[in-house]
Formats: C-alpha cells, structure tokens, sequence
C-alpha cells in the first residue's frame, strides 16, 4: 500500500499541475470557472467551481514568514546573536515555503486503553527544493525577535512542482 503512496501523489500533483498552467480570466462577480477549463472527459457545459482550482492560481506569489528569537542563539557576542537570529528567522522561512509547495508529511499515532487516550504523538516533515524566492523582508519584532518574509512567483512553483514530478517518477522506475 505504501509503495503506491507515490504514485497517487505525482498523479494528483500532475493534475494540480496541469490545471494551474492555465490562466483564467475571472469576470467581476463570476463563481465558477469558464467552461473552458472543464477537464477533457467532463462535458463541455459542466463548469469547475473556483474552490476546486488550485490554491496558486488564484495568488500571484506564495509568501512565507519565518521567525527566530535572538536570546537563545548559540553565542556570547550579541551582535552574532542578532546574525545568527536572521540566518534562522530566513530557514524558517524557507521551510514554511517548502510546506506551501510541496506539502506536509504527518505521521500521527495514538494509543488508547479502557476508552482513555493515554498516548497521542505526531511528527511532521518537509522536504523539498526551493530557488528563485525573493527576500521581502528582515524586520526586529519585538525586543528579542526577528522575523523575515520571503516571496516566490507562481510560475516559479510550478517549476518546482514539474521538477518534483520528474524525481517521482524516475525513481519508480
């Protein structure tokens, strides 16, 4: 079951893919894509709701904000602590925009006896590559707080995602 895990997420990703290539105009008002953009086995008059059209069509860019205390970064000089506060404010950044573009991995267990949870954990996990973001901001927030805003254009991630889909399928091969 696990190894078709993969298969189902580059055909579903490809699908996602293929829609969010192709730019729709939206009239003032309009709620429904036009029937232009129905998939090729629906009929030409059955229309695809906005809600069901990928989530980076309707955006420009995908924007990510990460954060990072400065007190606790690894060092006794301040000034280093404020760089070393940036330099993680910007991954955590980085990471917030991986989970956007290629999503989250949540493996989850729970352990109940006599109608009682007794263990409830989770882990969660991204993974993938990100080029071409654009540093929007580096902001102090707060007295001890740094937070970093990055940006990546929408025909960008679909880059990545087409990117990610030839790994997919090379390596079940």
């Amino acid at each position: 079951m696990n190894r078709l895990l993969p298969i189902k997420l580059a055909t579903a990703l490809a699908v996602a893919s293929l829609c969010a290539c192709q730019s729709l105009p939206m009239a003032f008002g309009q709620t429904s894509a036009p029937a232009a953009a129905t998939p090729s086995n629906a009929s030409p008059n059955v229309e695809i709701p906005i809600a069901s059209l990928p989530l980076v069509e309707k955006r420009e860019s995908l924007t990510a904000t990460g954060y990072a205390v400065i007190s606790v970064q690894n060092h006794r000089i301040p000034a280093q602590q404020r760089l070393l506060a940036i330099r993680a404010a910007k991954l955590d950044a980085y990471r917030s925009l991986t989970e956007q573009v290629y999503g989250l991995r949540m493996d989850a267990t729970a352990t109940v006896a006599d109608m009682v949870v007794q263990n409830d954990t989770f882990r969660s996990r991204v993974e993938g590559v990100i080029y071409g973001a654009t540093l929007v901001s580096i902001t102090p927030s707060g007295d001890d707080t740094y937070e970093t805003t990055l940006s990546l254009d929408k025909s960008t991630v679909q880059d990545l995602r087409m990117l990610y889909l030839g790994q997919l399928v090379a390596k079940n091969k």
